[in-house]
């Protein structure tokens, strides 16, 4: 089966844009839903697991000034899209982008913190677009391995933070707890408040800590956005 690249539309933010490209997944709200709400006790060295166009990473400089953060991706389409996205902002000098596959890359130093947007489905048809199929489907990047090698990456006080569809990111978290993560914060999405949950955002750490539990509304009954999730979302968004 031959797989095709497909041009991914960008899109302009408060500090910065993403640019038009072919890295395969286009910007999400999924993403800078994942981007706003991950909390740091430490963030003093992050690594953006699957960057993509780099939207995590540069959500993360934005909102932590005196971060290093670091980048990867195993596709070389997506590597070209988030250097241009990366070299256009002031951040620059504090991203480093590395192409290469997470569960080989070797890492000088360990990191305080994780923010992966994974891969998120085990089965079903794959996409006919390389990209596209690499960034959605775990063929590329199991989930039971992506939990071990952040495990692996972390500092001991270190956070890892993620977002999948409800059952996935409950299945991932099973296997997570399996493995000795503690999970230490959960927010449940929901569309709107009469559609059931469809997303986790949750947080693993290698250390215990009371799991602080929340959930979001994206829409309000009357249409628009709702208050939460402006509120949440306001520093990167252009009309909020």
């Amino acid at each position: 089966m031959t797989r095709s690249t497909s041009k991914t539309k960008g899109f302009q933010f408060k500090q910065f844009a993403i640019l038009d490209g072919h890295s395969g997944m286009p910007v999400s709200t999924d993403g800078v839903l994942l981007g706003a709400w991950t909390q740091y006790t430490n963030a003093e060295r992050l690594l953006d697991i699957g960057t993509g166009t780099g939207l995590l990473a540069l959500m993360s400089a934005q909102r932590y000034q005196d971060a290093a953060i670091t980048a990867i991706d195993i596709d070389s389409t997506a590597i070209n899209d988030a250097k241009r996205n990366f070299a256009d902002t002031e951040w620059s000098a504090r991203l480093t982008l590395l192409q290469g596959d997470v569960l080989k890359q070797s890492f000088s130093e360990r990191f305080t913190g994780i923010i992966c947007n994974p891969p998120y489905f085990n089965s079903g048809e794959v996409s006919h677009n390389a990209q596209r199929a690499t960034a959605r489907h775990t063929h590329t990047l199991a989930h039971e391995q992506l939990l071990e090698r952040c495990h692996s990456l972390l500092i001991e006080e270190g956070q890892a933070s993620f977002v999948l569809p409800t059952a996935e990111g409950e299945q991932f978290i099973a296997m997570a707890k399996q493995q000795g993560w503690y999970l230490t914060r959960l927010c449940r999405v929901q569309t709107t408040p009469k559609k059931p949950c469809h997303r986790l955002l949750f947080t693993l750490s290698k250390v215990f800590e009371e799991c602080k539990e929340e959930h979001l509304v994206v829409h309000g009954d009357v249409g628009g956005y709702s208050a939460d999730f402006i509120t949440l979302t306001k520093d990167f968004y252009l009309k909020m």
